[in-house]
């Protein structure tokens, strides 16, 4: 495994099996990943390092069952892997290497494509492009809402209790946003919280400011009556993410999920994961726990409750801003028979890459 995967535990620890029977599971995972069909003891015996005949593999194939590593789709139609045998082949069996050079180039290209113009968003939409193109899976992407430094800031009375909050940003962005006034506020409160918090805004960012406020309440510095207090406040819970829609999701390349399908059964897991991509709150509170580790993180069918029912992984990499801060991650969904050896160094690199150019 790469030193940039992390992954969850599995269940069986990888020392109970033997040679023998490691190199039978490995064959078995590999011919899934590669064909999605499950393998039988007679070829398996045919290819193995050292000769065995079909009916011990057939043997060791069912202490593996037995260990909940493989499972049998039909009678003596071979064996699959299970969602716990994938994890540890995935944690303990698993090489990824490195990208070759004109992978890397190639990955270069298509993010860069555009050009030195290209906005942060532009840039993270081409990067969910590219991974949905080169891994035949679904290219995802979250970005979480920049906390720009503030310019200038206004409220504008709309209704008698509401109001608009203009904000702009130091990088010239201009945001609206609708807050509640409390009964009862006089036109001159809306102009003395105009003047307040363009008074301590000085290129601060909007957590910045929120600290500052609660600093001057804190040493009664504040001086503002009760009423504009409470337009203070609101504005700046908005602004701060209170709405809720502080995160933005990027899903690219669903239709490369309905190739290669062989079976009814392979349609119907197709369209429960396209449910789970219209799932969209808990896909991103999916993605937001890949940002609580460092690298790749590979999250396999129904270790998540979002993929119960689908069936589907995900491989993912948190990316930064210039500042090193964590602003995102970016990654790959597919069915579990995803390529994990090409896919992950895939991820690891793009992100690492978007990292690179984002401001």
């Amino acid at each position: 495994m790469s030193k940039h995967v992390t992954s969850g535990p599995s269940s069986v620890p990888l020392t109970e099996l033997d040679e023998r029977s490691r190199e039978i599971f490995r064959r078995i995972v590999e011919n899934y990943l590669g064909t999605g069909e499950p393998s039988g003891s007679r070829a398996l015996s045919r290819g193995l390092s050292k000769p065995l005949s079909p009916a011990s593999v057939r043997n060791v194939m069912s202490d593996l069952e037995h260990m909940g590593l493989l499972y049998s789709p039909h009678t003596s139609a071979g064996r699959l892997p299970t969602e716990t045998g994938l994890r540890l082949f995935v944690d303990g069996l698993l090489e990824v290497g490195d990208l070759s050079r004109e992978e890397r180039e190639q990955i270069d290209i298509q993010v860069k494509a555009s050009g030195s113009e290209k906005t942060s968003a532009q840039l993270l939409t081409e990067a969910s492009q590219m991974l949905s193109g080169l891994s035949r899976g679904a290219g995802v992407v979250l970005a979480h809402k920049q906390d720009a430094p503030l310019r200038h800031v206004e409220f504008v009375q709309i209704e008698p209790l509401k109001a608009l909050v203009v904000l702009v940003s130091e990088d010239g962005s201009v945001e609206n946003r609708i807050v509640d006034l409390p009964p009862g506020l006089p036109q001159s409160a809306l102009v003395e919280a105009s003047n307040y918090l363009n008074s301590v805004i000085r290129n601060r960012t909007i957590s910045e400011v929120q600290a500052e406020l609660e600093r001057q309440k804190a040493e009664n510095k504040a001086e503002l009556d009760r009423l504009t207090e409470k337009v203070v406040a609101s504005g700046l819970a908005v602004w701060g993410g209170g709405s809720g829609d502080s995160d933005t999701l990027i899903v690219r390349g669903r239709s490369n999920l309905l190739q290669d399908l062989e079976a009814a059964e392979d349609l119907e897991r197709i369209r429960l994961l396209f449910d789970d991509l219209e799932n969209k709150s808990e896909l991103i509170r999916l993605l937001g726990l890949a940002e609580q580790g460092e690298g790749v993180r590979i999250f396999i069918g129904s270790e998540t409750q979002l993929f119960s029912l689908s069936g589907s992984s995900l491989i993912v990499s948190p990316y930064r801003d210039s500042d090193q801060r964590i602003v995102g991650v970016l990654g790959v969904i597919g069915p579990t028979r995803l390529n994990y050896a090409r896919v992950i160094p895939m991820v690891d690199y793009t992100a690492r890459l978007v990292s690179r150019l984002l401001p």
